[in-house]
């Protein structure tokens, strides 16, 4: 392994409030620079760290946010469009980036207008002729430095420079806040991670968990309210025989308080054991439910132990990937079933078929069961009654809901219920509206499902301590440990481990399969979070070596592109709020991923070939290095990945 692993870092997540005094009192431990080091506070209103000096301006950066690139070429091509066509009053400006050949984006309008008008009287006789009344009509812009006409009508728009630069230097006076997207919703559901009381996490929630996680993040950056989710699996007939072998192995009902999530996990598999063979227990199990059900006291205090228990498990593997959920399990939502369902009979969806009570979807060969025969309820009842609550007592404009590309037919069929049924818009493009997020599996390097040699599932757990042992011995091996604390070890350690395996998830494409590798996502070269975070270690080092005062730099100071090197960078830089306006829309952290390795990229022929200290352009070199960190901070950040800022 090579020294990109050698890093030092502030641990700089987004814990919950608990942990608020413990990773506060860390970040003084690892910062070393004034101008990279700025004291940190918590907002509740994000849950996530802002650095105090900015912490009273965020409300006015988010109000203040510019828009992207796209948006805001997208007004002055709007006051174009109705200057040159005035009658066709329904038309939208179509941005787009294009070769840079031509210039940096476009505006495509010309020939789907010509189309329009063709034949009615017009002036125009072609798209060409179009575009160049486009072009003529644009309104006068600082941002423009020149247009031109090419194919049918393609209107080719260079930014200019000083605009570009300007732009740049204002977001490091203002903060990043003010690069936000603008999204039409308002506030959103995220339904992810979702373990299964009493069963241990395994790879399988890490994609839930770290796709959730960051498409939370990359919405609250968008200053969209998110409500986070843990819609975890505390509720059903399993819970019936979990009681009754507790109360077998327990006879006073109390359970060991120190009890491992591991030795639940063996509880679970014990219990189901006899549940399946054993035709006595599993009579005992099936009234256990009744009771519990029933809300009979015994068995209600059992399973309240039995849920606390797996609970600490999987919230200290939430704590070391730095994830925050708000739980609100099957059982929460219990209650809202009957009435939920009596609302889809009122409007005759819900029918008898078998003995069971179902709702049939057209397109689909079986219909969504939402009263088993035996008159229980399952997963579409509870989904139904969730996504209702959701709709009606949170009102959520977007539910998004992160699970296997296998349950996909299975909210397909749901969200079509509470489309016949009115809670949604028939049309999947208008507010409220549901989205379910599908990935694939996590694979081993021969091919097939990831599993252990026993033929288990991996553990979550298990995968966080190996990744964090290898980097930890990677820095001991380099005689890190002679150098650093062993806290700073730690630290190091996970934040480069962690990293490592969540940037290895989100950059391929959540509906395609993966392959596991450590050797692959811990390598300090391509496409990995090792490399990317030694990227920012080497920027970070630069401006330490500079030994220049940033923060004053950002008053007196000023940024010039005159490289193409340099002005391919600062472009790049504007491009990322339209990147994670993409990304939020598509649902696809990929983009996001794909955007920060490109940045690196950029960064990295920008500084081979314009020398930054000592340089006539240092200054402006400088603030142009700071940049490019603070948006990369801000790419790990929404990836939920802590930077590093020593190698």
């Amino acid at each position: 392994m090579s020294s990109a692993l050698a890093l030092l870092l502030p641990p700089v997540v987004s814990p919950p409030p608990k942990f608020l005094s413990l990773r506060l009192n860390r970040l003084s431990l690892f910062h070393s620079s004034p101008s990279l080091s700025p004291t940190y506070i918590w907002r509740a209103t994000s849950r996530r760290f802002f650095p105090a000096a900015k912490a009273q301006s965020i409300s006015i950066m988010a109000s203040e946010n510019v828009g992207t690139l796209k948006q805001q070429l997208a007004k002055l091509f709007d006051e174009s469009l109705r200057a040159t066509i005035p009658e066709e009053l329904d038309v939208e400006p179509l941005i787009a980036a294009c070769n840079p050949k031509f210039g940096d984006y476009q505006c495509n309008n010309a020939m789907s207008l010509w189309t329009k008008v063709k034949g009615k009287g017009s002036e125009f006789k072609g798209p060409q002729a179009i575009g160049q009344a486009l072009s003529k009509n644009l309104p006068a812009s600082e941002m423009i430095e020149s247009c031109g006409i090419a194919g049918p009508g393609f209107v080719n728009v260079v930014l200019s420079r000083q605009w570009i630069a300007e732009s740049i230097q204002k977001m490091l006076i203002d903060g990043i806040g003010t690069w936000a997207p603008k999204l039409l919703v308002k506030r959103a559901v995220i339904d992810f991670s979702s373990p299964n009381i009493a069963k241990e996490m395994h790879v399988g929630h890490l994609r839930s968990t770290i796709i959730g996680d960051t498409l939370a993040r990359m919405l609250e950056f968008s200053n969209v309210e998110v409500r986070r989710r843990n819609h975890v699996g505390d509720w059903g007939t399993q819970f019936g025989m979990l009681i009754e072998h507790l109360f077998d192995k327990f006879p006073n009902g109390e359970v060991a308080s120190d009890q491992a999530i591991g030795d639940l996990e063996a509880f679970y598999k014990a219990s189901k054991q006899r549940f399946d063979s054993d035709s006595g227990f599993k009579e005992r199990a099936q009234k256990a439910v009744v009771s519990l059900q029933g809300g009979v006291d015994k068995y209600r205090k059992a399973w309240t132990q039995i849920c606390e228990i797996s609970r600490r498990g999987y919230e200290k593997v939430y704590q070391r990937l730095g994830v925050y959920l708000e739980e609100k399990g099957e059982s929460f939502y219990n209650p809202y079933i009957p009435s939920v369902l009596e609302l889809l009979s009122q409007k005759g969806l819900i029918e008898e078929s078998e003995g069971a009570r179902v709702i049939f979807i057209e397109g689909k060969n079986i219909p969504l069961i939402v009263v088993k025969k035996d008159g229980g309820y399952n997963y579409a009842s509870t989904d139904l009654a969730a996504l209702w609550y959701r709709l009606n007592e949170e009102k959520a404009e977007w539910i998004i809901y992160v699970t296997d590309v296998g349950q996909r037919e299975h909210f397909e069929m749901v969200f079509t219920a509470a489309k016949l049924a009115g809670w949604l818009p028939a049309e999947d493009n208008k507010y409220p509206k549901t989205s379910h997020v599908g990935f694939g599996l996590v694979l081993g390097e021969d091919g097939k499902r990831f599993r252990t040699r026993s033929t288990e599932v991996v553990r979550l757990v298990d995968l966080l301590d190996e990744a964090k042992s290898r980097c930890k011995a990677v820095l001991i091996e380099r005689g890190k440990s002679e150098e650093w604390t062993a806290d700073e070890l730690e630290q190091t350690a996970e934040a480069v481990g962690y990293g490592a395996i969540k940037y290895a998830d989100l950059k391929n494409n959540r509906l395609t399969n993966y392959t596991f590798s450590f050797d692959q996502m811990l390598n300090d070269k391509g496409n990995t979070a090792v490399y990317l975070l030694y990227a920012h270690a080497r920027i970070c080092s630069i401006i330490r070596k500079s030994g220049k005062d940033l923060e004053e730099l950002k008053k007196t100071g000023t940024i010039e592109l005159n490289h193409q090197d340099e002005r391919a960078l600062g472009l790049h830089l504007l491009q990322f709020a339209e990147v994670v306006e993409e990304a939020c829309t598509n649902l696809l952290p990929n983009v996001l991923c794909e955007y920060l390795y490109n940045l690196s990229e950029n960064y990295t022929k920008f500084y081979s070939t314009c020398t930054v200290v000592g340089s006539k352009e240092e200054t402006s070199r400088l603030l142009l290095c700071e940049a490019t960190a603070v948006v990369m901070r801000k790419c790990f950040h929404l990836l939920g990945i802590t930077p590093v800022y020593k190698i």
